[in-house]
């Protein structure tokens, strides 16, 4: 009984210790940037927080500055959206095909290999500045999705893959029951590398191209003008919303890796006689398909 309410007074207390930890640890580096300003005393060299967030108070309020975010925002967005379509493709296409694997394979190691300085000058030479966020996002998350879901379709159980062949499952059946679970953990870990790649390397080919109305613009503005505080306050715009937009994506993979789940098991139980195992029935299977000699 004493162990019992122990354990049950020790829960809560580790919970809100969790909860507090990043809060403490955010406190920390604030109070560290904030002495390290007062003692270099240069805000050309180290702007303190508290005028970092005095601009943002100002810069918020603006409709330039929600044009701004949502201008950048919509390129990266569109350049990595593309990469996740375009990557699953591939990787569907190369573990189908060794001709196509051959094809692609030397294509997706030249454009992890290559330097984004150099895409961003050869985009800059074939398309306009506006659109160069949105192909560089593109060109650094298709690596990285291709990848993952490569690796994950490969990973597939091969016995289920052997009992959907024997007995003649459907083909979208076998995509929901069998492809669909397996690479969708591999999706949702490339998606959350590639979110990051696509920010980063959106945010220089901004500063690079100078597309109007743009992050990227803003903050070469900043360094031509000597102004930290500017500098600073659209970099945390920046760390914000590039992590708000990670996890409304990994939340909403993550919501549909669960549905799966969850659906998977539904159609285990559903698929099972009441009185018996999957066995006797000659249909159990850990897929969760109803497959028919």
């Amino acid at each position: 009984m004493t162990s019992t309410s122990a354990a049950d007074t020790a829960a809560p207390t580790g919970d809100r210790w969790r909860a507090v930890r990043p809060l403490l640890a955010a406190a920390f580096w604030l109070a560290v940037w904030q002495l390290a300003a007062l003692a270099l005393h240069q805000e050309i060299l180290l702007v303190s927080p508290v005028r970092v967030l005095a601009r943002l108070a100002e810069l918020v309020p603006t409709a330039d500055f929600w044009a701004t975010v949502g201008r950048t925002t919509g390129r990266i967005t569109t350049g990595f959206v593309a990469a996740a379509v375009v990557g699953v493709m591939l990787a569907a296409a190369s573990a189908g095909s060794r001709a196509v694997e051959a094809l692609v394979k030397p294509l997706v190691t030249t454009i992890r290999s290559t330097p984004v300085v150099s895409f961003i000058i050869l985009v800059l030479i074939w398309a306009s500045s506006d659109k160069l966020a949105a192909i560089i996002s593109f060109l650094m998350a298709l690596p990285i999705v291709h990848a993952n879901v490569l690796a994950g379709i490969r990973q597939r159980d091969p016995k289920l893959l052997e009992v959907a062949t024997v007995f003649a499952v459907p083909w979208r059946r076998r995509v929901l029951a069998i492809d669909v679970p397996a690479v969708l953990p591999y999706f949702v870990a490339g998606c959350r590398t590639g979110v990051g790649l696509a920010w980063k390397s959106g945010i220089a080919a901004e500063v690079i191209g100078l597309p109007s109305g743009s992050i990227g613009e803003q903050l070469y503005q900043a360094k031509i003008l000597l102004s930290s505080a500017d500098l600073f306050a659209w970099t945390v715009v920046i760390v914000l919303v590039a992590s708000l937009f990670e996890r409304v994506v990994v939340s909403g993979l993550s919501l549909l890796e669960r549905r799966v789940s969850v659906g998977m098991s539904g159609g285990v139980d559903a698929g099972a006689p009441a009185g018996g195992g999957g066995a006797a029935s000659g249909t159990g299977n850990s897929s969760g398909m109803e497959v028919t000699p």
